[in-house]
């Protein structure tokens, strides 16, 4: 090696160097088994498949086309493309949503990332994104070297009501021709409210030479007819993206999708690694969306917000917990922690907050996302929507913190 020193700081980007990740509260309580997650917003009652995977037996070739694996994926996915088409085209309208208008990715994550290397290059332009939001958004940006600039949601007052603010967005557009994306999150992570159509419709039919993306990773949660995925054919500009992690409860094979018009979404299918999307993951994101499958998703998501309803009606009888922040529209609820019982005029507070988080996991097995640092959200957690069983535990347990902590 002789005199030869490696310098990391020196030969990564700094951009890369300075990079805050993404955090998630697993990244402080291990998953060793015990635990009930309800951080992640996953869906505890399993994958919408039809299939019993539980077993080693042969469940055919036909099904996940094992036989297969030795050949590299279909790059271009028009099967499941058509699938998901016919899963978002509205029923009372002719159909528009074709395979053409879809991209399909690792998560959404890989959307997230493949529009801003699209549309922004690297240390001249920006995205626009509106807080409290989805972490990635930022994450992408710094790894691309993007400026990321923040119209808040509206959080003032007393009960604030996290609508975008398209108004104060186009003030900023018109005086910045640098921004060339804007990320809208709907239903709101973490606040699990859908955006205001009229409000969106606003920012769309605003002239700038930008992209609208619209993240509705809970979109099945808001209720049905909900997803604007079919407004992408009458605004130029709009990208919509879904995922299957969520009610269809397939996190782990990590399939995302983007529906575009369809010039955008060449650039992305362009962008992509041509194999991006395994045989075994594309397989079960069919069996995921087809008719045995929805039934199962179906099924399940009725199950969550059957729970979500008793949560909304249970909580608020444990005189530390306060309001609940944001919507109803997720699989989650972005709930207050108060520094004192109600009666007794108890305040949102971080401190308590922060150690309900840490006592539910630490003590009682039970894992949730602390948000107070987010903006609008003092003293908020945001819990997942569990099982029956989870729901119980989380309520007994949560009773049993407030009785321990000051």
């Amino acid at each position: 090696m002789g005199g030869f020193t490696f310098d990391l700081k020196a030969c990564a980007r700094p951009n890369i160097i300075a990079l805050q990740p993404y955090r998630c509260a697993r990244d402080d309580y291990k998953d060793d088994g015990s635990n009930t997650l309800l951080d992640a917003n996953e869906n505890s009652y399993g994958p919408s498949l039809s299939l019993d995977l539980s077993t080693n037996r042969d469940i055919g070739s036909s099904t996940l086309k094992l036989a297969g694996l030795n050949r590299y994926p279909d790059p271009h996915q028009i099967e499941l493309k058509q699938l998901l088409c016919d899963l978002r085209q509205p029923a009372d309208s002719p159909a528009t949503l074709k395979p053409e208008n879809l991209f399909v990715g690792v998560g959404s994550d890989e959307a997230i990332d493949g529009l801003i290397r699209c549309f922004c290059i690297p240390g001249v332009d920006k995205i626009l994104v509106c807080p409290p939001t989805y972490g990635m958004y930022t994450v992408a940006a710094q790894v691309n070297d993007v400026e990321v600039v923040k119209v808040p949601l509206e959080v003032e007052g007393e009960s604030p009501s996290f609508d975008i603010q398209p108004v104060k967005i186009q003030e900023l557009l018109k005086d910045d021709p640098r921004i060339k994306l804007v990320y809208i999150c709907s239903p709101g992570n973490p606040t699990g409210k859908l955006v205001d159509p009229a409000r969106l419709k606003a920012l769309l039919e605003y002239s700038w030479n930008g992209v609208v993306v619209l993240d509705e990773a809970y979109i099945d949660f808001a209720g049905h007819g909900k997803t604007l995925a079919h407004w992408v054919n009458s605004y130029p500009n709009l990208v919509v993206m879904q995922t299957l992690s969520k009610a269809f409860g397939m996190a782990g094979i990590r399939l995302g999708f983007a529906f575009a018009p369809s010039e955008i979404a060449r650039l992305l299918n362009n962008l992509k690694a041509p194999y991006n999307v395994s045989s075994l993951t594309s397989a079960l994101a069919i069996q995921a969306v087809s008719e045995s499958g929805l039934e199962v998703m179906g099924s399940h998501r009725e199950l969550i917000v059957r729970q979500r309803e008793r949560l909304i009606q249970e909580l608020p009888k444990i005189q530390r917990i306060g309001r609940f922040l944001g919507g109803y529209d997720a699989n989650f609820l972005l709930v207050e922690m108060l520094d004192a019982p109600r009666n007794l005029g108890g305040r949102p507070d971080n401190k308590t907050a922060k150690m309900v988080y840490s006592q539910l996991a630490e003590t009682k097995g039970i894992v949730v996302r602390y948000r107070g640092n987010e903006l609008g959200c003092t003293g908020c957690l945001r819990i997942t929507v569990g099982t029956e069983q989870e729901t119980t535990k989380l309520l007994t347990k949560l009773e049993e913190v407030f009785h321990e902590i000051p």
